[in-house]
């Protein structure tokens, strides 16, 4: 749901940057809002990313896997689409059986 409505908002973000930039003028409003956006968004996307690798039974640290060229890529985003874990881990209960 978080990466749903990150999308959504940040589609919201272009499209009213750019209809107001060209009404005032300003060709970079869309630019420099997303750029805002995506600053105030990095913390919280990363925290979901971790919370995620956490409920696969994965570290938050393999999250780094993805600086290897192309293959740490792919690695991180089967990990990511994996199924949870059924049994609590290290991290906690699995949010599925809550």
């Amino acid at each position: 749901m978080f990466t749903l409505f990150n999308v959504l908002f940040a589609f919201l973000i272009i499209f009213v940057g750019t209809l107001i930039g060209q009404i005032i003028g300003v060709g970079e409003l869309a630019l420099f809002l997303y750029i805002l956006y995506f600053i105030a968004i990095i913390i919280p996307s990363l925290s979901v990313l971790v919370r995620r690798l956490h409920d696969t039974g994965n570290s938050g640290w393999m999250y780094f896997i993805s600086l290897i060229p192309l293959i740490g890529i792919i690695w991180l985003f089967i990990l990511l689409v994996s199924n949870s874990q059924s049994v609590e881990n290290k991290w906690g209960l699995n949010p599925k059986e809550k």
